[in-house]
Parts: C-alpha cells; structure tokens; sequence
C-alpha cells in the first residue's frame, strides 16, 4: 500500500489575484507591452485572424462577383461591349436598358400581377401549413407518422412527375364529379348552368367541368389545401418549431375553457410570429421567380408576370460586332430588376428570417 501523500493543490484566492494585479500594474509600460503582445498565443490570434478575413473576403468575391459584373453592365452602352479597355467602369454609362425593360416590357403590369398572386399565396400558405405543422407536433392520432412521411414525400417526388395531372384537373376542374354526373343525367343541366356563368361572367365552362387555367384560382387553391410549391418544407419547419413549444402553454390555456383552435390563434400564433414571417417569405420569394405553376396554368399571354419580362424590347434590337454580349447584359438586367423587390424586402426582415431559421431546429425527434 502506498503511503505517499500527494502535495495539496495551490488554490488561488481573492487576495492573490489582487496581489498579481496589483504587481503587474506596478511593471514599466515597456515591459507590460512586451509581456501581451510579444508572445506565441499573440502571434496564434494575428494568424488565426488574418486567415478568417482572406477566406471571407475570397468567398464574398467569388458570390458577388457576377452581381457586380451583371450590374456594371446594366449600365453600359452598346459602344462599351466592343471596348477592349473597359471592364466594370463604363465609358458611356446610360440608363437605356432599364428605360426600357420598364416601359416596353410592361414591368409595372407584371410587377402587380405577381405581388398578388405572391402576397396571397403566402398568406394562405403560411396559415395553413402553420395549422396542419401544429396538429402533426401536438395531436398524436392513429397515423400521424404516415402523414408525416406523406408530407415528407411531397418533398422528394420531382413536380414534374404530376405536371400533366395538375393541368388537366384545372383545365377541366371537377369536384367529386359532379359536373360529370350531371351532364350524363340530365343535358339541359350543364347548359343552364352554363349560361348562368355567362351571364354573370365569373369563369369559363367547358362540357367537363370549369376551365380554371389562365386564372389565379388554381394556385390559390394548392396554397389554401396545403399542396402548393414547397409546402412539404414549410410544414417540416413549422411542426419542427411546434414540438419545441412547451405543452404547460396549451395545458393552461385548456384549464381556463380555452378551446383548442382558439388556444391555437390567441397563444400559439403570436409565439410563432418569427416562423412564420420566414415562411411567408420562402413562399413569397419562391412564387415570385416560380416559372414551372405560372407556366402550367397561364397558357396564354394575357396575364404577365415576372418570368415574362426577361426579353429583348424592340428598341434595344441591334445588329452589330457585340450583339450577343449586349443582349445578355439586357436579360441580366431584367433579372436584376426581377430580384430587386426580394433584396428590398429582405433587408426588412432579415431579423425575423434569421430567428425562424435558428428556431425551426429547437428540437428534433
């Protein structure tokens, strides 16, 4: 058996921190200096730094280089695009371009077709999707894994898969097959209503149902049932939010009569503001540059949108040695004028986005 004690460990105590204080202040100023600043730890730090600045500075400068380059040639003239010496500074800087994707191309029209269609799809997108993300978090029925697999699965299968289907279900939209029951029992049946839909010119009809496409009711109707563009992420994000929600909340709130959708629009909803601002803004900015559903149901050119202003306006149309370059920097700067309103309003709500995102992952299962 070992006999041996070991030493008793220093403790440092309030006097002898004082005690060092108090050494080191008396020390020359020189030799303080040295003592911080001329030492391996001092030296790591610099290093360390210096690295992280060069990596951010190349990372930011390889992301917003092509803005700078898209920008720069928003502004240059036909002239420029032939000039060997001019690289981002125009020589003949010029507003034509915008001038004209402004007026010629109908941007203002476009411009508010697609705010509506945007502002209302992610307004019943963002309610919804928090109603179903709650009742998959706090509800624990018979089968909500496999609708949470099913809502998972919406994410995986490419929505090119059911691009055939979604048209022809608009194009000839027919609830339960009722317009179908009728025309097959009684003729005179689509024919009154028919001319009732004239008369008070609300929708198209056809023989098999309504013509829904060239309207906004089909994405308004995906946004409001839960089935429209990313709603599956949506859904995942907020039930993920949910379950990070303390249950002594709703408990409460049910000890005091509070109903459960009641409890859910008065406790539930103000706790989720920043989650759900982040997917009012995923839905809004992605149905404003969407192509694929506007594509699908806007089958004419009466309605324009977004998409629709990335061209080349009549009065821009040249035939010279820099033709190609000049006409990209024209779609480059649609695209520019495209994505402006999404930089306005992420700058506003860039500290909701951050929160929704940080909070949507408290917790996981």
């Amino acid at each position: 058996m070992d006999n041996t004690t070991s030493a008793p460990k220093a403790t440092i105590t309030k006097e002898t921190k004082n005690k060092i204080v108090a050494d080191f202040e008396r020390t020359p100023l020189k030799e303080r200096l040295k003592a911080k600043f001329l030492n391996l730890y001092f030296f790591q730090q610099i290093a360390w730094y210096i690295f992280r600045l060069i990596l951010l500075i190349g990372i930011s400068y390889v992301v917003l280089y092509p803005f700078f380059t898209k920008i720069a040639g928003s502004f240059m003239s036909p002239e420029d695009f032939v000039d060997v010496t001019v690289r981002l500074i125009p020589k003949h800087p010029t507003l034509d371009i915008y001038k004209a994707v402004l007026t010629e191309l109908k941007y203002g029209k476009a411009f508010l077709n697609t705010f509506i269609i945007s502002f209302s799809c992610g307004v019943l997108q963002t309610f919804v999707c928090c109603l179903i993300g709650y009742g998959l978090a706090k509800f624990k029925f018979w089968g909500n894994k496999l609708v949470m697999m099913l809502v998972i699965l919406t994410m995986i299968v490419p929505h090119q898969t059911l691009q055939l289907s979604m048209f022809m279900q608009f194009r000839y939209f027919d609830i339960w097959g009722i317009l179908s029951l009728l025309s097959g029992h009684a003729s005179t049946g689509i024919a009154a209503l028919d001319a009732v839909l004239a008369n008070i010119k609300i929708l198209p009809m056809e023989d098999a149902g309504f013509a829904l496409t060239n309207t906004y009711a089909p994405l308004l109707i995906l946004s409001a049932t839960g089935l429209a563009f990313k709603n599956g992420l949506y859904i995942f994000l907020l039930r993920q939010f949910f379950n990070g929600v303390p249950d002594a909340l709703e408990e409460s709130a049910y000890i005091d009569g509070s109903g459960t959708f009641y409890t859910f629009l008065v406790i539930i909803l103000p706790l989720s503001v920043p989650m759900m601002v982040t997917v009012f803004l995923f839905a809004f900015c992605w149905q404003w540059t969407d192509d694929f559903y506007t594509n699908l149901f806007f089958t004419t050119s009466k309605i324009v949108l977004m998409p629709d202003v990335v061209d080349i306006p009549t009065s821009l149309k040249t035939d010279y040695a820099g033709q190609n370059m000049y006409y990209a920097a024209i779609r480059n700067t649609c695209g520019l004028c495209i994505i402006a309103p999404l930089v306005i309003l992420y700058i506003f709500c860039q500290n909701f986005l951050v929160q929704g995102i940080e909070r949507s992952g408290l917790t996981a299962e």
